[in-house]
Parts: C-alpha cells; sequence; structure tokens
C-alpha cells in the first residue's frame, strides 16, 4: 500500500497516510476538523541504482548509463564473474 502525504489547505497542517490505492482522499483535517485536505504529488521514496534490466531499457541512446569498452559493471570494478554463455550445474538435478 502507497503512503499518501495531505495538507489542509484550511490550517496548513500536513500528514502522511498508509492507504489503499483504491481508497477515496481523505477530506477532513484531523487537526482542525475542517475539509480542507488535499492529497499532495511526492516523489517515490526509493530510487533504483546500479546495474539491472531496468538500466537498459528504458533509456534511449545516449541516455544509457553502460560501462564503457563493452565491460560488465563487475568486471570494471574489479570482481570476478562467470561466463553468461557457460551455464554451471552446481549439483542441480533436472
Amino acid at each position: 500500500m502507497p503512503i499518501y502525504e495531505y495538507e489542509c489547505k484550511a490550517c496548513g497542517h500536513r500528514m502522511e497516510k498508509l492507504q489503499k490505492i483504491s481508497a477515496d482522499p481523505l477530506k477532513e483535517c484531523p487537526a482542525c476538523q475542517r475539509n480542507g485536505l488535499e492529497r499532495l504529488v511526492s516523489a517515490a521514496g526509493f530510487r533504483l541504482a546500479g546495474g539491472g534490466w531496468y538500466e537498459t531499457d528504458f533509456k534511449t541512446g545516449s541516455k544509457k548509463n553502460l560501462v564503457a569498452d563493452g565491460q560488465t559493471a563487475s568486471s570494471a570494478t574489479g570482481s570476478k564473474t562467470e561466463s553468461p554463455s557457460a551455464p554451471t550445474n552446481k549439483g542441480a538435478a533436472a
């Protein structure tokens, strides 16, 4: 469930409320008991960082944040990685 931010236009009281997406917006201010609450537009509380599907699939052209010279992010930092073309079968029975 998302956390919504509200501000009362009558008294300026600000608050957050955990609500279902399908729930109607709150109207009555808990501070002044008037119908002045309005839902605010705010940023998400998380950020996708690092490499991942979103890094290449939803950005175009020069906006892609790829590691130079075709290196993977982990090989650029010196980490050892396994080749994706050489599958390993570490004791898993099929």
